[in-house]
C-alpha cells in the first residue's frame, strides 16, 4: 500500500531514500556486471554483443542479424493501424516543431580594431540512440530522441533496441523510426549495445554521442563510456512528483502515480498534498486501480519501495520539499499552478494544472520525454537540440588589436610561469615595430 507519512522531521529522510535507490549495494555489484560486458565488447567486437545477447536477450543471433533489414522495415509499415500511424505522425509534427525552436544560431560580433569574435555551432557526426524494450514498447521514445538529432542535421543516426521473441522488433518503433528520419536499426539492447556504440564493432559503427533511456544496466552503462563518448544524461529509473491541493482530483493523481509505477519496479511516484482527505482517498484509489492492472507485480513493487504520500504544511513546503528532490516530472495539480511555478527552482519538465497529466508530455506535447532522475535536476537538463550539437569558439584579433593587449597578455603570461606564452605575442608586436 502507498504510505502516508504525517511527520515532518521523516520526509527528508525518505525523499533521500528514494532519490538513492540507484546507488544501493545491489547497483554497486550490477556495475561489476556492467565494467565486463564493456570490456568484452571493447576486445571481441560482434562476438561479444552476440553472446550477451543470447545470455541476457535469449536470442540467439548470427552477425548478419544484427542490423534490421530493408525488408523488415517495409514490412512494419503494413503491421501497425492507420490510427497508430497517423498518432505516430502527429507527435512528430509537435516534436519537431519544439524543437525546432531551440536550434542555436551560430554568430559572430564585429568589434572594433577589426576584432571578431563568434561561436560556431555544428553537429557531431555521429549520434547513438537507446530505446528500451523489455517490459514495454516505446515508439515516443525513438520520436524523442532520433527527431532532435534530425533538427540538429547529424550526418549518420544510429538506432539500438533489444530483440523480441523470434528476434523481431516491435512494428511500431520501426515505424516511429522511419518517420523520424533513422534507417539505420541494430537488434541489441543492455549494457552491450552502449558498449558497442561507444567503441564500435565490426557491425555497429561508433559513435559520438548516446542518449536514450534504459534500465539500470543501461544506466550504469552510459556513465562508465562517458568520456569516450558523450552521453544526454543519467536517465532512468523514471519518477514523478506531484503537489496537489483539495482542489485536485485523487482519481487522477493516483492514475498519475501508476503512470510512473508502472514503468519500472524501481520507478518513484511520489504525492506532497496539504489536504490530509485527498491524501487518503489517493491512497484508497491507487488501491482500485491496482486492481486486474496488467502490469500489477511490477507496479505494486515500485509503490511498495519507492511510492509515498506527505502531507506538507502549505505548498510553499512542498515546493521546497520538491526542489531537494528534484524530480524528473513534476506535477502541480493546484488551483494556481503559475503562482506556485514561481518557487520551483529544480525539476526536468514540470506539468500544470488538473488537465496536464505527465502522460501529455511523454507522447506529443513536444517538450523532450528524455529527462534527468535521480537528483540530476539540479544540474542538467532534457534531451534537446543541443545534445548533438558542439560549438566552437570563433576569434579573429588584427595587428592593431594584438598590439594593444599585449602588454595585459605579457603579464598575465608571466604571472603564470608560461614564457612561451608572453613570447608568442610579444614576437608579433616586436615584428611589427
Amino acid at each position: 500500500m502507498l504510505r502516508i507519512i504525517t511527520q515532518q522531521a521523516d520526509v527528508r529522510a525518505e525523499l533521500q531514500r528514494i532519490c538513492d535507490r540507484t546507488h544501493d549495494e545491489q547497483v554497486h555489484h550490477k556495475e561489476a556486471t556492467v565494467r565486463e560486458v564493456l570490456q568484452a565488447v571493447k576486445r571481441q567486437g560482434d562476438k561479444a554483443v552476440l553472446h550477451y545477447t543470447a545470455e541476457f536477450d535469449h536470442q540467439t543471433l548470427k552477425p548478419e542479424e544484427l542490423r534490421v533489414s530493408g525488408s523488415e522495415l517495409d514490412t512494419a509499415y503494413q503491421q501497425v493501424s492507420k490510427d497508430l500511424l497517423e498518432a505516430i505522425r502527429l507527435a512528430s509534427r509537435q516534436i519537431e516543431a519544439f524543437h525546432r525552436q531551440r536550434v542555436p544560431k551560430s554568430w559572430v560580433h564585429f568589434g572594433d580594431d577589426d576584432v571578431v569574435l563568434g561561436k560556431r555551432y555544428t553537429p557531431v557526426d555521429r549520434a547513438g540512440l537507446y530505446v528500451p524494450g523489455g517490459r514495454a514498447t516505446y515508439p515516443s521514445t525513438v520520436l524523442m530522441n532520433a527527431i532532435p538529432a534530425r533538427v540538429a542535421n547529424v550526418p549518420r543516426v544510429v538506432l539500438v533496441t533489444p530483440p523480441g521473441a523470434h528476434k523481431a522488433i516491435n512494428p511500431a518503433v520501426l515505424v516511429a523510426a522511419q518517420e523520424a528520419g533513422v534507417q539505420e536499426i541494430y537488434r541489441v539492447g543492455g549494457a552491450q549495445a552502449i558498449a558497442a556504440l561507444a567503441y564500435g564493432t565490426e557491425t555497429i559503427p561508433k559513435v559520438n554521442v548516446i542518449t536514450g533511456p534504459g534500465n539500470i544496466y543501461v544506466t550504469l552503462a552510459k556513465k562508465l563510456v562517458y568520456g569516450t563518448v558523450g552521453i544526454d544524461s543519467l536517465a532512468g529509473p523514471s519518477e514523478v512528483l506531484i503537489i496537489a491541493d483539495d482542489t485536485a482530483n485523487p482519481v487522477h493523481v493516483a492514475a498519475d502515480l501508476l503512470a510512473q509505477a508502472e514503468h519500472d519496479p524501481m520507478a518513484a511516484a511520489i504525492l506532497l498534498t496539504t489536504d490530509t482527505s485527498l491524501a487518503k482517498n489517493v491512497q484508497v484509489a491507487v488501491e482500485r486501480q491496482l486492481i486486474d492492472h496488467p502490469r500489477r507485480i511490477d507496479t505494486e513493487k515500485a509503490i511498495a519501495h519507492y511510492g509515498l504520500i506527505v502531507v506538507v504544511e502549505s505548498l510553499e513546503a512542498a515546493a521546497q520539499f520538491s526542489n531537494e528532490f528534484a524530480p524528473e516530472h513534476l506535477e502541480l495539480e493546484v488551483e494556481d499552478p503559475w503562482a506556485l511555478i514561481q518557487h520551483i527552482r529544480h525539476a526536468g519538465a514540470i506539468f500544470l494544472g488538473h488537465s496536464t497529466p505527465e502522460a501529455v508530455g511523454d507522447y506529443l506535447a513536444g517538450p523532450n520525454h528524455t529527462l534527468p532522475t535521480s537528483g540530476a535536476a539540479h544540474y542538467a537538463s532534457a534531451l534537446g537540440v543541443e545534445t548533438f550539437l558542439k560549438h566552437s569558439s570563433i576569434i579573429q584579433y588584427s595587428e592593431t588589436a594584438l598590439q594593444k593587449v599585449a602588454g595585459a597578455i605579457d603579464l598575465l603570461a608571466t604571472a603564470e610561469g608560461l614564457p612561451s606564452h608572453a613570447d608568442s605575442v610579444r614576437r608579433r608586436v616586436q615584428q611589427d615595430e
